[in-house]
């Protein structure tokens, strides 16, 4: 629990100079949730105000965690000398829960859990200078070593057992001055920060949102149905290059491996077939199991430059396999073989399925025809095969050997398919 010993604020009065400056920032804070304003923007204007109306903030921190696979959290950290927010995107790590675990935050977020103090937010002050400094926490030596003087920290909790609005916003403000913060610096500070966090997490909901969906959807249907893209049957026409890649013989590497092991193989298979699509324009729209269907939309570039960087992907993907399975087969773990397919053509793109339950996806015969082209791969011996129109739209001289017409399940006349040489 904090250490209430301290003196910290006591309740708020709207009486006077301070209670016109209380609600001055109150409103200013609830326009900012209003109007949507990004989380940087609040944090900076809401310090830059602190300022004006003299609190003698030197340096000041927001933090939050967000519900996202990649991402732990973000934190803003304001700084008189800087006089700007500097913003930071937190990966998910074992050295990011430390930091948490060795900060003032986990006494206050325990506090929060507990409901030890119900209608008081977790709050803690702690002197850096004089007799009564005390140092019970890395980050407080640290700012005392940099001429800090008086410490104050306050947790804002959201929506207990709601993951996705996490702990709340953690708040901290630090002073230089050398009597530290008086009692009316503390009572303004507590005294927004409520109508603060609430205009933070409006805008931190809305990233949440973006975040799940396009980790979910993937970035191009995530945005779509972020945008409002939610009616059954909404779809549209699009032309785009097809990439459908499936690890072979899954059932059997699935029956002769126990279940995390099997886990293990399908995310480090999946990341290496999927990193080279990010930089190149590929759109992963689902995985299918052990495989992978994405898009590479023909909207905005030249087909013929669209096709070259999904080839290029499938090349390099090839290879960062090939690495992949020779270290785990050097460790005695199971490797995949990866069967890949390229097609261009004309899909259906949007929302099909139940009243209560749809999927964003592709339909057409061109998805079906990737998926049958994807299937030859082993009577064929190649790794990546391609359709023709996929070929004529790239172009010559592109590490393309001709294999002939063959048929496709399904498909009423045999196609002409064409592998990359991954040799060259």
């Amino acid at each position: 629990m904090p250490d209430r010993t301290q003196p910290l604020p006591g309740p708020a009065s709207y009486d006077g100079a301070l209670g016109r400056k209380i609600i001055e920032l109150h409103i200013w804070a609830v326009q900012q949730g209003l109007l949507g304003a990004p989380t940087d923007a609040v944090f900076d204007g809401l310090c830059r105000r602190l300022v004006h109306a003299g609190v003698p903030l030197w340096r000041a921190f927001a933090g939050m965690r967000t519900l996202h696979p990649q991402w732990a959290g973000y934190a803003y950290t304001w700084q008189r000398d800087r006089d700007i927010v500097e913003p930071a995107q937190i990966e998910r790590s074992e050295a990011y829960e430390q930091d948490v675990a060795d900060s003032p935050f986990a006494v206050l977020i325990r506090e929060a859990e507990s409901g030890a103090n119900p209608g008081t937010p977790p709050r803690l002050r702690r002197r850096l200078a004089g007799p009564e400094a005390r140092f019970d926490f890395p980050i407080l030596r640290q700012l005392a070593a940099a001429g800090g003087t008086d410490y104050f920290a306050q947790l804002v909790s959201f929506a207990r057992g709601d993951p996705s609005r996490g702990q709340g916003v953690g708040f901290s403000f630090a002073t230089d001055r050398p009597q530290g913060f008086s009692e009316d610096d503390l009572t303004l500070i507590r005294s927004v920060l409520p109508a603060a966090a609430l205009a933070i997490m409006g805008h931190a909901g809305h990233t949440i949102a973006s975040g799940l969906l396009a980790a979910y959807l993937g970035g191009d249907a995530g945005s779509r149905v972020h945008a409002g893209a939610v009616v059954r049957g909404s779809v549209e026409s699009l032309r785009a290059v097809l990439w459908y890649a499936d690890i072979r013989g899954f059932t059997g590497i699935a029956d002769s491996w126990p279940g995390f092991a099997l886990i293990e193989l399908l995310n480090e298979t999946l990341e290496h077939l999927v990193a080279p699509l990010r930089s190149r324009g590929g759109q992963v729209l689902k995985f299918l199991g052990d495989g992978v269907l994405a898009t590479f939309s023909l909207e905005k570039v030249a087909a013929e430059e669209v096709c070259r960087q999904a080839l290029d992907a499938a090349a390099e993907a090839m290879a960062d396999l090939d690495r992949l399975n020779a270290a785990r087969s050097r460790s005695g773990k199971p490797i995949a073989t990866v069967d890949l397919a390229l097609h261009l053509g004309e899909v259906l793109y949007g929302n099909v399925g139940a009243i209560d339950r749809l999927d964003f996806t592709v339909i057409g015969p061109a998805v079906n025809e990737v998926s049958r082209m994807e299937a030859l791969c082993e009577p064929l011996g190649r790794s990546v095969l391609v359709s023709a129109e996929f070929a004529r739209t790239l172009g010559s001289g592109r590490r393309l050997t001709f294999l002939g017409r063959h048929e496709l399940r399904g498909v009423r006349e045999p196609r002409e398919i064409y592998a990359l040489d991954l040799a060259t």
